[in-house]
């Protein structure tokens, strides 16, 4: 077979892409809103920028956490999905809300009764910057975004299912939709237009909420109209009938070091960031900025990976075991080489930002110099992560819940994050070589990642 066994035919291509691309559109709109959300919020200053992407950060973590609750049920829901068991795809998605809910309820009260410990923590002096302004823009920011837990979490339990179930268009038209009512109530509310008050941070948050419970309420309304397109959604959300003790003990088995999983490896890269703020409030505004910019550039290959999960899921379910190593296999390929490509044209982009920065940001030139250091390293790593993000899902896709414990969460907890915290205890290296130090590190994670996927220990039915 030769080289061409990590390429496939145009069949191939079209079954990634016909699950892929929704994944893409809809990763495109959530980060496009992020994009103009951070635009419009760095017109009000460098303190507005710094206090929303410090709430953003601890938000970062409580969707990691939610991602994870889903993630375990959504293994069960792939393959029950793969061998045409609509009764269990019904099961494990009543569980996922039940889940979802317990954990917004939980996270929400954390949030409003300690904001202002928690934003405290990435407040340092720097350069440049008011902390006692930043923390009462993340205040403000973080008690009207807190509104929006539920309702974002029951969004991506709904659109999560019907990825799983092959039904990606109806979450990518209503995300479209959100994003929309996100734009238009940014300007509107941000900046008080049509004869409306400027409301600065606090509308980009009101705006914000609008848009996920109008994308909520279109994901509840339409498997109600089209029941039969949708059968595998409907009727689930009644919850005051037996449960199925068995399965739940399956997915609390395999779906707990997700949870764990998501929520250590969320809460190490926020920890991360902590470390990176510690050289100042202008690195604080420019990895916001960065990341905005990276997360949009990203969007491909990180689609790519996640439809690894839900394809090769299918085949697993369905026993197609030869199948489903043939698809992984060209599916990393493919992911990492989309990651290449996008890197390149990150690295182009960086040097045409600085240009473009003063029409987009009232901040600082060393925001900017932060900003552009983090994406040009970014850029030269994008096929590293886009490699990673495609080994996770497969070895996620067989149910090794606790080996991706491991590769994930407890590499950044006790090697990442640690060695970069130590370097910059000991050492007055700057953001940008503590930032170049932790992704240099993630080359040790590509090597196990390897390992792992080429083992096939990931191979295995578990429905």
């Amino acid at each position: 077979m030769g080289i061409r066994k990590y390429f496939g035919d145009r069949k191939f291509y079209k079954m990634v892409l016909g699950i892929a691309i929704p994944i893409m559109l809809q990763n495109a709109i959530t980060n496009f809103v992020n994009l103009l959300d951070n635009i419009m919020v760095g017109n009000l200053g460098t303190e507005a920028v710094s206090g929303v992407a410090i709430v953003n950060q601890l938000f970062f973590v409580f969707a990691l956490c939610v991602f994870g609750l889903l993630a375990g049920a959504g293994i069960f829901t792939a393959q029950f999905h793969g061998k045409r068991d609509e009764e269990g795809v019904k099961k494990t998605f009543r569980i996922k809300l039940v889940f979802v809910l317990a954990v917004s309820v939980a996270a929400l009260l954390l949030f409003l009764f300690f904001k202002d410990w928690l934003i405290s923590l990435y407040l340092s002096e720097g350069k440049e910057g008011d902390l006692a302004l930043t923390l009462e823009f993340g205040r403000e920011y973080l008690s009207i975004m807190a509104i929006g837990m539920i309702p974002y979490a029951l969004v991506q339990a709904y659109a999560s299912t019907m990825r799983e179930t092959e039904h990606a268009v109806l979450p990518t038209v209503a995300g479209f939709i959100a994003v929309l009512f996100n734009c238009v109530g940014n300007y509107v509310l941000i900046f008080g237009k049509l004869g409306l008050p400027a409301m600065g941070v606090k509308g980009a948050a009101v705006a914000t909420v609008i848009s996920r419970v109008i994308e909520l309420l279109i994901l509840l309304i339409v498997p109600q109209i089209r029941r039969n397109r949708f059968s595998e959604i409907v009727g689930t959300v009644t919850f005051v009938r037996k449960p199925d003790w068995a399965l739940l003990k399956q997915v609390v088995v395999k779906g707990f070091p997700l949870l764990i999983n998501e929520t250590a490896w969320a809460t190490g890269m926020s920890a991360l960031v902590q470390v990176y703020s510690t050289r100042g409030l202008d690195v604080v505004a420019g990895v916001n900025i960065a990341n905005t910019f990276i997360n949009l550039f990203n969007i491909a290959a990180l689609a790519l990976g996640t439809s690894v999960g839900i394809i090769v899921g299918k085949y697993l379910g369905a026993c197609e075991f030869e199948t489903a190593v043939d698809t992984d296999r060209k599916m990393i390929v493919l992911a990492t080489l989309t990651g290449l490509g996008l890197g390149l044209l990150m690295f182009g982009f960086t040097k045409i930002f600085p240009v473009i920065y003063p029409y987009l940001y009232k901040t600082s030139d060393a925001v900017l110099e932060s900003a552009v250091s983090a994406m040009t390293v970014a850029a030269c790593f994008m096929p590293v992560v886009s490699f990673l993000h495609a080994c996770y899902f497969t070895i996620r896709s067989g149910g090794k819940t606790w080996i991706t414990f491991a590769f994930d969460s407890v590499y950044v907890c006790l090697l990442n994050y640690p060695v970069v915290l130590l370097v910059s205890k000991l050492t007055d290296w700057p953001f940008i070589g503590l930032f170049i130090l932790s992704n240099l590190l993630d080359l040790i994670k590509c090597t196990v990642g390897f390992i792992l996927v080429k083992k096939k220990k990931w191979v295995q039915k578990i429905v």
